[in-house]
């Protein structure tokens, strides 16, 4: 699995996911602060990315495409640097790792995690 993540979140994701074993990009390494949630989709499409994000543009752009990819890993909750959060997200990376090779949305929210099954 290969991890995209959005210019919302920190761009210490990759490194510290890297440094866990995860293969990991943010899209500020690709692209710009400025590009739109629909270039961001296609690009993780193309190249077979999960996004992650605390952005809920792209359940959204998931639900009127009907699309089964790419997945999309919401952040829901107020702390989303690795050093908060990075124990947590790894082990949903872990847990939902077959539901996310087949198309899904995993919520973070601060409570519990919630997932859907794509497409929507």
């Amino acid at each position: 699995m290969k991890f995209l993540f959005d210019v919302n979140l920190s761009y210490k994701w990759p490194e510290w996911l890297t440094a866990n074993g995860i293969d990991a990009i943010h899209w500020s390494s690709v692209g710009h602060s400025n590009d739109t949630d629909d270039l961001i989709f296609q690009y993780a499409i193309q190249n077979e990315y999960i996004i992650v994000t605390s952005d809920l543009d792209f359940g959204t752009l998931l639900s009127h495409s009907k699309f089964g990819r790419p997945s999309v890993i919401q952040i829901r909750v107020d702390e989303t640097l690795p050093s908060f959060l990075g124990p947590r997200l790894l082990s949903i990376m872990t847990q939902f790792a077959t539901e996310l090779n087949d198309g899904a949305i995993v919520t973070v929210l601060p409570q519990r995690n919630k997932l859907r099954r794509l497409p929507i």
